[in-house]
């Protein structure tokens, strides 16, 4: 299985900004905390990232990733609260999506609390730091291996 982790707008700056929200831990550090945990339980999921500030290389990316990729991880950043091109570009493509936040959205400031792009997803997870990605990650396994 082959999975693509597309992070948005900002997330190069994990471990220089907001660190009482986002931490000390750099992007690189996410891909290898990542990578780290899926080489341990099964050498044929292969994990690529991709890390973008502009809205369209992202939509470039998931439209790219339909024919390259068994599923997506996306955080989509600042772009979450407002981009319905980002959710129409997941909507265009035929495999699944899982949004991903590192901080729990939901507890706030009232506009990160919508988000535009988690219904074209199969399913959302934030609040858990590093393993929200481990957590989706681990959500398109199933649900791949469920319709097999």
């Amino acid at each position: 299985m082959k999975i693509i982790v597309i992070n948005g707008p900002n997330l190069n700056m994990l471990g220089k900004r907001e660190k009482s929200i986002y931490g000390n831990n750099t992007l690189k550090d996410l891909e290898d905390y990542i990578s780290n945990k899926f080489k341990k339980v099964n050498d044929e999921i292969i994990i690529e990232f991709f890390q973008s500030n502009h809205e369209g290389c992202i939509i470039d990316k998931i439209h790219e990733s339909m024919d390259r990729y068994d599923g997506i991880v996306l955080n989509p950043g600042a772009f979450t609260h407002y981009s319905y091109a980002i959710h129409d570009a997941i909507k265009s493509i035929d495999i699944n999506v899982v949004e991903v936040h590192i901080s729990n959205i939901h507890k706030r400031e009232e506009f990160r609390q919508k988000s535009v792009t988690a219904s074209a997803c199969i399913g959302q997870i934030s609040g858990f730091g590093f393993d929200s990605y481990v957590l989706g990650i681990t959500a398109l396994i199933n649900a791949n291996n469920a319709f097999k």
